[in-house]
């Protein structure tokens, strides 16, 4: 009996840890498949949304040239504080050799609408935009042209049918040719009720004179106030985004003594690179509801 007994205890213990050991394996097995299926049901997380104005500023279609002046003038930040989407009806105001068109054009093109107001065929900035075109015609192909030539062609499209308004480095010209308050109202004529114009322009000192600053480039912030909500609109908010204090609004060639321009060559260029582009005032208006 003495002997016999722990042949019996070791496999009592045995057979129960075999039991226990087939228990453990189904439990484990139970709680992977489990783990399985609940990872299989949960929902897959969703990827952000791509911030369409940050393609574009990295799309291969912008030259090097162009995106060296990013740092200046600030695009992503400027367009998303005029409130830019997609699904927008933009008029761009004088696009000159289409800095701008280039960021707009892609970012519009599915879901929005992109028009860009310009000088006849004849005009040298309007030749440059339509070459910048031809280069790359499948970002350029759905933006529509607006013959804008004030006094005698003062339309920028049907009433009320622009949900923004874009005005880049233009008012000072618009100032110099007696124009301003005609483009001003042509703009709110365009907008829809609620819609916004933004507006970048060099800025010049308040108390300067209006006509001889604006041809040097320069105009007051306070101008740029008054020729907007004389024309109806409401200053809903102003923005140092696009702000240069290294910039005192004076130099020999006006504000074409600054880069990108350059004017005076390499007479004191290190100066003005070391400067920079020019101070510029950041205006969103919004024409009532």
């Amino acid at each position: 009996m003495n002997i016999q007994s722990p042949h019996l205890f070791f496999a009592c213990v045995l057979s129960l840890a075999a039991c226990g050991g087939d228990a453990e394996i189904e439990t484990a097995s139970s709680s992977s498949e489990t783990t399985g299926a609940d990872v299989a049901a949960a929902p897959t997380p969703e990827a952000p949304d791509a911030d369409p104005i940050a393609e574009a500023l990295t799309a291969p279609h912008r030259s090097a040239d162009n995106r060296a002046r990013d740092p200046y003038r600030h695009p992503g930040e400027t367009l998303a504080f005029f409130g830019l989407e997609p699904d927008m009806n933009v008029v761009e105001m004088g696009p000159g050799g289409g800095w701008y068109t280039e960021i707009l054009a892609p970012v519009l093109a599915e879901e929005g609408q992109l028009s860009v107001a310009i000088a006849p065929e004849t005009s040298e900035y309007t030749q440059r935009l339509l070459t910048r075109f031809s280069q790359d015609p499948e970002v350029f192909a759905e933006v529509e042209r607006v013959t804008f030539e004030p006094p005698e062609q003062l339309s920028l499209g049907a009433d009320a049918s622009a949900d923004m308004v874009l005005t880049f480095r233009s008012t000072h010209g618009w100032i110099n040719r007696g124009q301003a308050e005609d483009v001003y109202a042509a703009m709110f004529r365009v907008l829809k009720p609620g819609g916004v114009l933004g507006v970048v322009q060099h800025r010049a000192n308040e108390g300067v004179d209006v006509a001889a600053s604006a041809q040097t480039g320069y105009v007051p912030q306070s101008k740029v106030v008054e020729l907007a909500t004389a024309a109806g609109f409401v200053l809903e908010e102003s923005s140092d985004i696009n702000a240069n204090p290294q910039d005192d609004h004076d130099h020999p060639e006006g504000v074409w003594t600054l880069p990108p321009s350059l004017r005076l060559g390499d007479t004191d260029r290190a100066e003005w690179e070391a400067i920079g582009e020019s101070d510029r005032m950041t205006l969103r208006f919004r024409k009532p509801e």
